[in-house]
C-alpha cells in the first residue's frame, strides 16, 4: 500500500492539522508529514499550490487528494480498518460520526474567542456571549459519552472521535474555561497520549508566530 502524506500548517496554532494528524499518529498509522507554515496576511502559495481549497490539512495518497479534517479520518478509517479509528459497534460509529460532525461545523463562538495555542500561557480572558454555551455543550458531550463508553476515551479505546476534539482540550486548558473533575480526567487523558506530546513538543519547537492567534 502507497504511504500517504499528510500536509498540515504551524503546529502551535493549526488546529485544523492537529485533527488528522492526531488521529492518524495515534492509531499508529505510517504517513510522511510535510508542514507548510502559514504566512500571513497573505497567506502561503506553497499551500495553494497542494490543496484544492487553498487550505490544510490535506492528505494525499497516490494520485488522490482528500481534504478537511474529518473527511481525512473516515478514509484512513477505511484504509486502515484495523486501526481503530471508528468504533467497533455500529452504534457508536454513528454517534461517534455525529460528534464530530458537531465539532467540526459548530462552537463558533468558542474558535473565534479562543483559537489554539500549544504555547500559551495558562490565563482566562473576557469571554463573549456564545463561549459559555459552547463549552457547556461539550462538556456534555464527553460526559454522557464516557460515562456510557466507561473510558477512559471518548468510546472507551482511542478514536478519531477524540482526536476531533484534541483542540478543544488545549483551548479549555489555555483560557482555563473548565473546572469539571471529569472533563479534567478526560482532558489529562487526551494530554497524556503519545501522539498529543510529540505533536506539543514540536509546536513548542516552534518559531513562528501568527499575530491573529496571539490572544
Amino acid at each position: 500500500m502507497d504511504r500517504p502524506t499528510l500536509y498540515i500548517a504551524n503546529k502551535n496554532y493549526s488546529s485544523w492539522s492537529f485533527r488528522p494528524w492526531m488521529a492518524l499518529t495515534g492509531a499508529g498509522i505510517d504517513f510522511e508529514e510535510v508542514l507548510i507554515p502559514f504566512d500571513y496576511p497573505a497567506g502561503n502559495p506553497d499551500i495553494k499550490a497542494i490543496s484544492p481549497s487553498g487550505n490544510v490539512p490535506v492528505l494525499q495518497h497516490g494520485a488522490l487528494k482528500i481534504w478537511e479534517s474529518l473527511a481525512i479520518i473516515e478514509y484512513a478509517a477505511e484504509l486502515y480498518p484495523d486501526a481503530g479509528l471508528l468504533p467497533g459497534d455500529r452504534a457508536a460509529r454513528a454517534i461517534a460520526r455525529s460528534v464530530s460532525m458537531e465539532m467540526l461545523s459548530g462552537f463558533r463562538a468558542l474558535r473565534a474567542a479562543c483559537p489554539m495555542n500549544i504555547r500559551r500561557p495558562k490565563a482566562r480572558i473576557v469571554l463573549p456571549n456564545g463561549v459559555d454555551a459552547d463549552v457547556n455543550r461539550i462538556e456534555a458531550i464527553w460526559r454522557g459519552l464516557l460515562q456510557q463508553s466507561g473510558g477512559p476515551f471518548l468510546f472507551g479505546a482511542f478514536t478519531g472521535a477524540d482526536a476531533m476534539f484534541a483542540p478543544v482540550v488545549n483551548r479549555f486548558d489555555i483560557y482555563d474555561l473548565v473546572s469539571r473533575d471529569d472533563t479534567l480526567a478526560y482532558m489529562k487523558t487526551m494530554k497524556a497520549h503519545a501522539a498529543w506530546r510529540k505533536w506539543e513538543e514540536a509546536a513548542r519547537a516552534e518559531r513562528w508566530i501568527v499575530a491573529e492567534d496571539e490572544v
